[in-house]
C-alpha cells in the first residue's frame, strides 16, 4: 500500500513539475505563439500545454484530428507492478477551463496479469490543472 501511494505521489509530482515547464517545451512555445486554432483544430496552448505537462510519459497518439493526446502506460522504477495511461480530450478551440476532458487508467499487475483499478477522483483533476496552469503560462508568454 505504501508502495503504491508513493508512485502516485511520484506520479502527482512530475506532472506538476511539467506543468512548470520543467521538462522542457520550449521548441512548442516558439510553433504555438498563437491559438492556431485554424491550422491544428484544436487550441494551440491547451494542446502545447499537454504535452509538455505529459512529456514524462511516452505518447501513444498525439493527432490534431482526432482532438485527443493519449499516452502509452507507464511505470516508475519504484512501483513496476503499477502502470497508468493518461487520455487527453479537446473539447473547445478556445482556452477555457472546460476546454479540456482527462482520462487516467491505472493497472496493478497482479499474478501475471494486469488488472484495472480504481483511480482517486482528484487525479483527472489535478492533472487538468497543471495542464490549464501551463497554457496560461504559455499564452502570457506569447502576449507578452
Amino acid at each position: 500500500m505504501i508502495r503504491i501511494a508513493r508512485s502516485v505521489a511520484t506520479i502527482f509530482l512530475a506532472l506538476s513539475l511539467g506543468a512548470c515547464g520543467i521538462f522542457g517545451g520550449g521548441d512548442e512555445e516558439k510553433a504555438f505563439g498563437g491559438p492556431l486554432t485554424t491550422s491544428i483544430g484544436v487550441n494551440g496552448y491547451l494542446w502545447s500545454a499537454t504535452l509538455d505537462t505529459l512529456s514524462f510519459m511516452p505518447i501513444d497518439n498525439a493527432y490534431p484530428s482526432s482532438a485527443a493526446i493519449i499516452t502509452d502506460w507507464f511505470s516508475t522504477d519504484d512501483a513496476p507492478e503499477e502502470r497508468v495511461k493518461v487520455a487527453v480530450y479537446f473539447r473547445s478551440e478556445t482556452l477555457r477551463s472546460d476546454g479540456i476532458r482527462v482520462n487516467v487508467v491505472r493497472q496493478e499487475l497482479r499474478e501475471g496479469n494486469w488488472i484495472t483499478v480504481p483511480v482517486q477522483a482528484a487525479t483527472s483533476l489535478q492533472i487538468e490543472e497543471a495542464i490549464l496552469s501551463r497554457a496560461r503560462t504559455l499564452r502570457i508568454a506569447a502576449e507578452g
